[in-house]
């Protein structure tokens, strides 16, 4: 089928979908994620697993600009304020899923590297997916100004754990001697590098801004300078989404005219997003539900339960706001994207579990990103963070 076409027809199954989902109260992303099961192999075929690939390259700028609007979360005044409580929330929520995934794996007699690899995948959330439910809902509160910060800083222990607890993996099934720089120097060097050309980029983004002054120009630019990130994170075999972030915290932080940054940038990536999310769904190999078995329940369970205790505990530790304590840790549940990603690189780097490995989180990510919304959703809802539907539409219409 005609590409164009094809996506097309997926935005307007996308689209439909929301209407429906709207209905019975649940996010867009859920939608999103539906509608692209449908058009997916296994239903219409409109999205076949060729095509797919050949539009890897739109969620790869997806991701882009889901950090880049973490990222511009990173307001120094803001972070000054609630000082180190989301560096230990996240460190708290994202090593005890890490931990209870490892263990429980190894429990039940599963080979060490491969605990070590879906324990360190397990420290991931999909930031995309809370950013919207955030968006969609006008969310806003205690619970979500914590939320944002720390899923931002979330990847990047991810990241960091990955790198770190892969090395050992691959180590062990090697039959090799640990070395400090497959265990510390690279990891290190990736995180660093990636963080410095975010900050060059985002460097570089203030400055040209100096010249150019319609909404339109700044919206270019910054169109140009996620491009940028993205191509040179993959040239150079950096992280995109800590350059992504790491230019949009620049960018908050340095322009005077980031409101106005921002809001442009809001008006052009829901049509990204949407597509983002319905290409994420026809991703989903259904076939592999069957073949994970114990391994893929005990992933998804104790994923879930680290990732809700762990935000409890650092929250408490930190003595934040009671509904802090009670909600966040529910808000940390959805896995996407960088997740897969780090599954398919499992694939490379552990061939002998690759296939498990890929099979356990694609079947994970299915549960997440199908409950983690609504999860989302109810936990911001009781924490009194989301307005009803009804006074949202009157808002909607009143704007």
């Amino acid at each position: 089928m005609n590409v164009l076409l094809a996506l097309s027809i997926a935005m307007a199954v996308g689209l439909l979908m929301s209407r429906f989902i709207r209905l019975i109260r649940l996010p867009n992303v859920t939608a999103y994620l539906i509608a692209g099961l449908l058009v997916g192999p296994y239903v219409l075929n409109v999205l076949s697993p060729e095509l797919n690939s050949e539009l890897a390259i739109i969620s790869d700028v997806a991701l882009g600009f889901i950090a880049y609007s973490i990222g511009s979360e990173f307001k120094m005044t803001y972070l000054k304020e609630i000082g180190v409580k989301p560096m230990v929330i996240t460190l708290f929520e994202g090593c005890t899923a890490s931990l209870f995934v490892f263990a429980t794996l190894l429990v039940l007699g599963q080979p060490l590297p491969l605990c070590l690899a879906l324990g360190a995948i397990a420290a991931a959330t999909a930031p995309a997916a809370t950013l919207m439910v955030v968006r969609q809902y006008k969310a806003n509160g205690p619970v979500t100004k914590m939320l944002l910060p720390v899923v931002a800083m979330d990847d990047a222990l991810g990241l960091m754990l990955y790198a770190i607890m892969m090395a050992i993996a691959r180590t062990i099934e090697r039959g090799t001697a640990l070395t400090v720089t497959t265990l510390l120097l690279k990891p290190m060097g990736e995180i660093l590098g990636s963080l410095a050309l975010g900050v060059a980029l985002g460097l570089a983004l203030v400055y040209v801004l100096r010249f150019f002054h319609s909404r339109g120009n700044k919206l270019a630019l910054t169109i140009m300078m996620v491009f940028a990130a993205v191509g040179m994170s993959s040239m150079w075999g950096l992280s995109s989404l800590l350059v992504c972030m790491m230019l949009g915290a620049t960018m908050v932080n340095l322009c005077p005219q980031s409101n106005v940054m921002l809001e442009q940038c809001d008006r052009f990536t829901p049509p990204l997003f949407l597509l983002f999310f319905v290409l994420s769904g026809a991703n989903l190999d259904l076939s592999v539900l069957p073949t994970v078995g114990m391994v893929g329940v005990a992933y998804v369970l104790a994923r879930a339960l680290g990732k809700s205790l762990g935000g409890t505990m650092g929250a408490v530790v930190e003595k934040c706001d009671r509904n802090i304590v009670k909600y966040l840790g529910l808000t940390l549940i959805p896995q996407a994207g960088v997740a897969i990603g780090m599954a398919r690189m499992s694939m490379t780097a552990l061939p002998e579990y690759g296939a498990v490995i890929n099979a356990v989180v694609l079947s994970g990510t299915l549960i997440y990103e199908l409950t983690g919304p609504v999860i989302t959703k109810i936990a911001l809802t009781r924490a009194g963070e989301i307005k009803s539907e009804k006074k949202l539409a009157v808002k909607s219409t009143a704007a």
